[in-house]
């Protein structure tokens, strides 16, 4: 897979491929990537890219006219194009998995207050927004995507090490733990420690409901909306709802007898 990016700042996003996995996954040719610099396809001796907008307001807006030669200048009409952008779809896990089967993907980087519009209309495949706030590196942004997307094509990383991330099945990771056994004076939990398969599964299934009805709630509701909480697990939503309830209703006698 390919990524290709165009940036006023090709220096932030180069460290990012240059380091860990990402580095290792580009020597082992899984991964290519190219950095393209919007600057070199300005006109003018300052290598302007940026001018005030139309209708007034504050900030810079990127030209249309470096930005669509550099874009031409990686074919990129007949590819994938994403513009990371507050204003556009929110990035998520299933957004993730769907553009790890791209063979390669585009990326503008906005910068100030973002981009000529007619370049979205003009070149943009996908809007993408990687949260609901506002950044000023459109860099930073879309090496959030890249990195979303890279670890889940195939050789990158272990297939067994995804199987029960956050997210993969509309639930959060349960707690890990490694050596020392125990550490300022907190042990790891001794299921995990009992070689029980069948108990650790148990454990982690609760823990992973556990983090997520007191995280996002609102993944809970999404997963029995598309089925995927099964029997065992809305059994353990009941008994953890109650121990909840028990602990607040004991908290609240507590304070009474006190008062």
């Amino acid at each position: 897979m390919k990524f290709t990016v165009l940036t006023l700042f090709p220096d932030i996003v180069k460290a990012f491929f240059e380091n860990s996995i990402m580095a290792k996954a580009v020597e082992k040719e899984i991964i290519a990537y190219d950095l393209v610099n919007i600057r070199d396809f300005a006109t003018d001796k300052h290598h302007t890219c940026d001018d005030g907008t139309y209708g007034g307001g504050a900030g810079q807006l990127l030209m249309p006219e470096p930005l669509s030669k550099a874009l031409d200048s990686v074919n990129a009409r007949k590819k994938y194009v994403i513009f990371v952008t507050p204003s556009g779809k929110q990035l998520t896990q299933k957004v993730a998995e769907e553009l790890s089967h791209k063979d390669e993907l585009v990326f503008i980087c906005g910068r100030y207050e973002g981009i000529d519009q007619r370049i979205i209309d003009s070149y943009v495949d996908l809007e993408l927004s990687i949260g609901d706030y506002v950044m000023s590196s459109g860099e930073v942004a879309a090496t959030v995507v890249i990195d979303t997307v890279y670890r889940l094509v195939d050789g990158v990383i272990k297939h067994e090490s995804l199987e029960e991330e956050s997210y993969c099945d509309g639930l959060l990771e349960y707690p890990q733990y490694t050596h020392p056994e125990e550490w300022k004076g907190m042990k790891v939990p001794s299921v995990l420690l009992s070689g029980n398969h069948e108990e650790i599964r148990k454990w982690r299934l609760k823990k992973r409901l556990m983090k997520t009805m007191a995280n996002r709630p609102d993944l809970i509701a999404s997963a029995r909306a598309r089925g995927q909480l099964t029997e065992e697990a809305e059994k353990m939503i009941e008994e953890i709802t109650e121990t909840v309830f028990l602990k607040k209703q004991k908290k609240k006698r507590s304070k009474k007898s006190n008062s």
